[in-house]
């Protein structure tokens, strides 16, 4: 649900601030406000940010993960600027820190992050399947996982000639991450947000 009646520059959204405190996505120049989610959302992405955070580190992987705090500027087909803000983002190291002197956005012009996950809620179904599959793809970002806690199911779309090629992952199964194949969580650990 966008909550401008007027377009908004790209710009102009970094400045924007209504006093609310509510975090929103610039989609084709409309600010679209996003929920807290629920509890489980929020401890899904963290646990993920810390096994990512770890599994970088055992590969020796110069990487990092930040939850909700990056920003992706998105090409999508209009004349209106889009930003998104991925619940989790695994990234080179050097350009997280690239980041402390100015707004947390990854750029067009920026090399892609090296994966990004929603967590999918209520409101975010059609958004985090379709739009953002899209337009993460076009950004070149070699894996994409869908936690999606609504059908207890995780997709992992991993970057194949321009497409994401998605596998499906419940229960028992073991997730396969390309960019972390020593990465070993099952489903049900990444939906539970628990190793046991």
């Amino acid at each position: 649900m966008a909550v401008t009646t007027q377009k908004l520059t790209f710009a102009d959204y970094l400045a924007y601030d209504d006093g609310s405190g509510t975090r929103y996505e610039l989609v084709d120049g409309d600010l679209v406000p996003m929920g807290l989610g629920t509890g489980l959302h929020g401890a899904i992405a963290e646990f993920l940010t810390e096994q990512f955070k770890m599994a970088a580190q055992q590969a020796g992987q110069p990487w990092t993960a930040k939850d909700m705090r990056i920003g992706l500027r998105s090409p999508r087909s209009t004349r209106w600027d889009t930003s998104r803000i991925p619940d989790v983002v695994v990234l080179p190291t050097a350009q997280w820190d690239a980041m402390r002197a100015k707004e947390a956005i990854i750029e067009l012009t920026d090399p892609p992050p090296v994966l990004v996950v929603e967590v999918v809620s209520d409101s975010t179904v059609a958004t985090d399947y379709r739009a953002k599959h899209s337009e993460y793809s076009v950004l070149d970002i070699p894996e994409y996982w869908i936690v999606d806690p609504l059908k207890s199911q995780v997709t992992v779309g991993r970057l194949e000639a321009g497409r994401y090629n998605d596998e499906m992952f419940t229960g028992g199964d073991g997730v396969r991450c390309l960019v972390l194949p020593d990465l070993a969580l099952t489903a049900q650990q990444v939906l539970s947000a628990s190793l046991s």
